[in-house]
């Protein structure tokens, strides 16, 4: 029925071990080794390109079984940046939930090793459907609602239907005032991107204030992953939801957060201007009010914040790609094949589109 999968992502051909990135590769083929009894090292190393920017590669050990190795990039990071140790954790706790993720089987928090902490998962094969031509290249037309639009939309009400505390995450983060800690933590990226930049926006400041003063409280904290979508899914043979990976933004609040920002995603006939790179999903796979609806039918939840999440993850939007934007600038990030004025348009983007939600609040 589906034509046939690719592995988890792009790969680049395997890797020469004297040019892995980030990796002491005799230091930790050793430690595998040494921790993890499933492996048998030498591994044959292949960069998955859609790691973005941690570095993220495919293990194949000497009888042919994978699995994939992940640690931050390179250099000197924002403080709880590519938290490794937070995306393990979760994955931990979530592994036997339902809610798919990739098997934990390790992790290393000796930086000694190889300069940074980094864990060990299984791969999973699939698709990483992040751009709408990749999901209409992989996925029928006739399938795309059935199988993916609405395994998304499931998996999400499945995460939040979990209670933190009940699977040892309700120490993850603070669980009060979760609109809050957002507009302080993203307000903070921009001010200090927008010096280092020189580049900043009026109508960030203004709607931050607008959105501060009528911040709703956080009534019920849910496990929120943060940056939920197909880009960070695992798409398998069948369209469904195979895998939900790249949780290192992932806190405790109000569940509505995630809602929102898949919502935020979905281009619908109705939209305006060009969709920017926070809103890559296809009209075809789910109207907004079907995602909406199916959602609430299987949690039952109060949606009366849901506009509020909106407004706040579009504008959020706009802090993370200039935090990006910059670190481009300030030549923190290669270059190559980036066309970084494009995150430019984003931004204005993602502004404009905040303005006009918080119009409807």
């Amino acid at each position: 029925m589906f034509p046939p999968v690719t592995r988890v992502c792009d790969l680049r051909a395997s890797t020469e071990k004297a040019d892995i990135e980030g990796y002491d590769v005799p230091a930790v083929e050793l430690w595998i080794r040494d921790h993890l009894e499933e492996w048998r090292p030498p591994f044959i190393w292949t960069r998955l390109t859609e790691g973005h920017s941690n570095l993220t590669y495919l293990l194949e050990d000497t009888i042919g079984t994978r699995a994939v190795i992940r640690r931050p990039p390179m250099g000197e990071l924002h403080p709880g940046a590519h938290d490794m140790h937070r995306e393990y954790r979760v994955i931990s706790a979530l592994w036997e939930t339902g809610v798919p993720v990739a098997q934990p089987y390790g992790e290393c928090q000796d930086s000694s090793v190889t300069g940074a902490n980094f864990y060990v998962m299984g791969f999973i094969d699939g698709n990483c459907l992040n751009t709408p031509e990749r999901m209409r290249e992989s996925i029928p037309t006739a399938e795309r609602r059935l199988h993916c639009g609405e395994s998304l939309v499931d998996v999400l009400a499945a995460l939040h239907s979990l209670n933190p505390d009940e699977i040892g995450l309700g120490s993850l983060s603070r669980q009060d005032d979760y609109a809050g800690r957002q507009l302080r933590a993203w307000y903070r990226s921009w001010t200090t991107s927008a010096v280092a930049a020189s580049y900043d926006d009026p109508r960030v400041h203004e709607i931050h204030d607008f959105l501060w003063a009528r911040r709703p409280a956080t009534t019920e904290s849910r496990l929120l992953h943060g940056d939920y979508g197909l880009h960070n899914c695992i798409v398998g043979a069948d369209a469904a939801i195979a895998a939900v990976v790249d949780w290192e933004l992932a806190s405790l609040g109000d569940a509505m957060s995630d809602l929102a920002y898949v919502v935020n995603q979905l281009v619908q006939p109705s939209d305006s201007g060009p969709p920017g790179k926070s809103h890559i999903l296809s009209m075809e796979l789910m109207r907004r009010d079907e995602l909406i609806r199916r959602y609430q039918d299987r949690t039952a939840s109060d949606l009366s914040s849901l506009d509020y999440y909106i407004a706040l993850n579009l504008w959020r939007s706009a802090c993370i790609f200039h935090g990006v934007y910059t670190r481009y600038v300030l030549g923190q990030k290669p270059t190559v094949g980036i066309d970084v004025e494009q995150f430019r348009e984003d931004i204005d983007i993602c502004i404009g589109k905040a303005e006009a939600a918080v119009a409807e609040l």
